[in-house]
């Protein structure tokens, strides 16, 4: 039986114990117009869609949390049930289309049926439209979705797949025997696996060695930043916003000041947190912004979540653009060097064999800690390399969403494709309404990295 890991089934225990969280991922695709026929959609979606297991399962939970949750046919599964078509509202701007995937990404995905939906946005200017592709968290991570993205809008002819039956619902006995059965074998299963690291002691040695590294690591993420408005309780509205540079000026920032691209991405997101808190009239201190940066420790192609973490505190004190850069890179080279990506990929590794039940009471116990450790989240993927269409319409630009929960109130997305580096923001339209400073300001960093690079 298929069954959620430990990290893909804690995004639905979060959503399910957080009232304000909506954990779904998306990317926002433009493409020339004008816009296909609604069928004509469906029907090149769904013919690139009917080879992939999850686009045709729903998600079952075991009794008691004997084990993680199952995926499961549909067998009800309605394809148009996931499909809608919406127009732009007046004045059919920018700022529009930003407030429509706000309140569109608001939405649960309904659990009774496969976690995904496709909306057409109609109407936006210089006859483009838009293409919102919405999954759960719980079925794939950030790179994982821009490998469908590349299967749904690539330039590789859909196959004619088999016609696909559903298998019947396995029924809650089947699900308990199962867990029940994972259980009995789990401990001889962890034995054999000590058996085989025993017969490599140098291996096994190195493994402990860069575990205690990055356990020490991140002992220090649990320390709490200063209080800003950037955490809280969260409502139920969203705030969304776009920003848009260069790739050629962000690779030239990086190969002059001999950094990676991803530094450069993160000092500007931390110089559009700096702006953003002189704005509100804060002081942007040392410890005022941790993020949470994903880091893909994926070896396989299954649509899932292969992730670990770091957690660096993001130097928005300085104000000089260079320094920041420079004190970004130090920071992650530093957390990288300190193995702390591979003490979370542990911690990780370690729940997945443990018993369901205690590890699903612990994240929902976690849900209600008024934590102050984690201010953001940033998340930098890759995009597709080549250029992709929809229904025969050239897409021009993919906006990124990420999802925010947990008192964090912000999170920030990036995404390049075609040249250049998106940035999708999020978040809570209540306590950070203001995402379209954070959006200049990070646009207006990658400038003035650029000229201060020389």
């Amino acid at each position: 039986m298929d069954r959620l890991s430990q990290l893909d089934a804690a995004f639905l225990e979060i959503e399910d114990e957080d009232p304000s969280s909506s954990l779904a991922i998306a990317s926002i695709a433009i493409a020339e117009g004008p816009a296909p026929g609604q069928d004509q959609f469906v029907a090149a979606v769904l013919a690139r869609v009917a080879g992939i297991p999850r686009y045709h399962q729903k998600v079952r939970t075991v009794p008691f949390d004997l084990g993680p949750p199952a995926w499961v046919d549909d067998p009800a599964f309605d394809p148009a049930a996931h499909f809608g078509r919406i127009a732009l509202p007046p004045p059919h701007d920018e700022a529009a289309l930003c407030d429509l995937v706000a309140l569109l990404m608001g939405e649960r995905l309904e659990r009774d049926r496969p976690l995904w939906e496709f909306w057409v946005i109609e109407g936006l200017p210089d006859g483009r439209w838009a293409i919102l592709s919405k999954l759960h968290h719980a079925l794939a991570d950030g790179l994982a979705a821009t490998r469908l993205q590349t299967i749904l809008f690539g330039d590789t002819p859909p196959g004619t797949p088999a016609r696909r039956e559903a298998a019947p619902d396995p029924g809650s006995a089947r699900l308990l025997l199962d867990a029940a059965g994972t259980l009995l074998r789990n401990p001889w299963d962890q034995a054999r696996a000590l058996a085989g690291e025993l017969l490599h002691p140098n291996r096994l040695a190195r493994r402990v060695s860069d575990a205690a590294r990055g356990l020490a690591a991140m002992t220090s993420a649990l320390l709490p930043v200063s209080r800003t408005p950037l955490t809280g309780p969260l409502g139920r509205n969203r705030r969304y916003a776009t920003a848009s540079v260069s790739l050629a000026d962000v690779k030239a920032v990086a190969r002059t000041c001999e950094v990676t691209v991803n530094d450069v991405l993160l000092a500007a997101v931390t110089g559009g947190f700096r702006e953003l808190l002189l704005h509100r009239g804060e002081i942007p201190a040392a410890d005022s912004v941790r993020s949470l940066v994903p880091v893909s420790v994926r070896t396989g192609t299954a649509l899932d979540n292969e992730v670990s973490l770091l957690l660096p505190l993001l130097p928005v004190d300085l104000a000089d653009p260079i320094q920041r850069l420079v004190r970004v890179h130090r920071r992650l080279s530093a957390l990288k060097a300190g193995k702390e990506a591979d003490a979370g990929a542990l911690l990780t590794a370690t729940a997945a064999q443990e018993p369901f039940a205690p590890v699903a009471w612990a994240i929902r116990a976690a849900a209600h800690l008024p934590q102050r450790n984690i201010v953001t989240v940033t998340t930098n993927v890759r995009g597709p390399a080549e250029q992709l269409s929809a229904a025969g319409r050239r897409i021009v630009e993919i906006y990124p969403y990420v999802p925010i929960a947990l008192r964090v109130r912000t999170g920030v997305a990036m995404l390049s494709y075609a040249g250049r580096v998106t940035f999708g923001i999020t978040a809570d339209a209540d306590s950070v309404p203001e995402t379209e400073v954070l959006a200049k300001a990070i646009e207006r960093e990658v400038l003035a990295l650029l000229a201060a690079a020389g």
